[in-house]
């Protein structure tokens, strides 16, 4: 085997752990997340929310710290970093489209751990992913390189300040309207630190000094962060399986092209149409894994359910809340949890 085929290997078996380890990770910030909410509607909390529905600083705290939540949070770190390195090893079309399959592990984890039954459509989508991640680990060519300028590096900061500052505003004046919006800017975030990733100066070979003068290392802490306090609100208001659909894309396709034209990330000679139809219908599959997710037991009613009745959602906080008068609305995990917080 040919060094380039040997770490194309060992970036893609990187790749699956860091997938592993977010997929299972979300299953269990969806359930410290559900916790936090039951507790808040059983307080018959009014503080839970904004004054436009949306979950405030304090309910995604009270969330945050649950142990399921912490542990859940432990395993994003790891797959945090597994997933930067495999974004040094691999185009970024391949790393983050199997990184972004994490949505798959938490399906077939959630029969266990939350038992739930999956839907034919949703087995289908499963299938649809494992084997576009085929052609894709098929195609792949060596990564591109990671020189950009400094110029460069400043701009993906400014637009990663501006992403998820945008994000933390919009979730604040809208509410559960900007489910959708949540999960594609946390997406996008989770998507520039991928970019940062590959393209941070003193890292190979090491020197603190360059490392911590990079613009590229703050883009990452500011994506990461922001990306994961996105995520933390779409698990907690009304309908994301939207939401979730909206990551998927936001952190695979934008990084994906900004690897081919930029990065200069590339398919194996004869290979490029596999690449492509790989990539398009990993995403696609993904999506799908998402959107077709559906509460256990049919329709959600109530206010608990969110805004669209028969989505699979995490029953938000804010809305448990100001429905304090019985058991919240017991929802499907699946596809929220799939959404994660961090992906480089």
């Amino acid at each position: 085997m040919r060094e380039t085929e040997f770490l194309v290997l060992i970036g893609l078996l990187t790749a699956v752990a860091a997938s592993a380890c977010y997929g299972t990770g979300s299953v269990l910030q969806a359930v410290g997340s559900r916790k936090s909410a039951r507790r808040e509607a059983a307080a018959a909390s009014t503080t839970g929310v904004t004054a436009h529905g949306g979950p405030s600083l304090s309910s995604t705290a009270k969330a945050a710290v649950t142990w399921e939540f912490m542990v859940g949070t432990v395993l994003d770190f790891v797959g945090f970093g597994l997933g930067a390195l495999a974004a040094r090893m691999l185009p970024l079309f391949l790393s983050q489209t199997v990184i972004s399959a994490n949505l798959v592990i938490t399906a077939v984890l959630s029969i266990k751990l939350l038992g739930i039954r999956l839907n034919p459509r949703e087995w289908v989508s499963i299938g649809v992913v494992c084997s576009a991640l085929v052609l894709l680990a098929t195609a792949a060519g060596p990564e591109g390189g990671g020189d950009a300028s400094t110029t460069t590096h400043w701009w993906l900061l400014i637009a990663s300040v501006a992403l998820m500052g945008g994000g933390t505003l919009a979730v604040r004046l809208l509410g559960s309207r900007a489910a959708i919006l949540a999960g594609l800017l946390s997406g996008l975030g989770f998507g520039a630190l991928g970019v940062g990733v590959r393209v941070l100066n003193g890292v190979d070979p090491f020197n603190l000094p360059t490392l911590l003068a990079d613009p590229a290392l703050y883009a990452i802490l500011v994506a990461g962060i922001g990306g994961m306090y996105l995520h933390t609100v779409a698990l907690q208001i009304g309908s994301v399986n939207g939401a979730t659909a909206a990551l998927v894309v936001g952190e695979t396709v934008v990084p994906g092209i900004l690897g081919v034209l930029w990065l200069g990330d590339s398919s194996r000679p004869g290979f490029a149409w596999m690449a492509v139809l790989g990539f398009l219908v990993a995403v696609a599959g993904a999506v799908a894994v998402a959107w077709f997710g559906e509460p256990e037991g049919g329709d959600a009613t109530g206010p608990a359910a969110g805004p669209t009745a028969g989505s699979a959602s995490v029953p938000a906080p804010a809305a448990e809340a100001k429905t304090p008068d019985g058991p919240p609305a017991e929802s499907d995990a699946r596809t929220t949890a799939g959404s994660r917080t961090s992906s480089p």
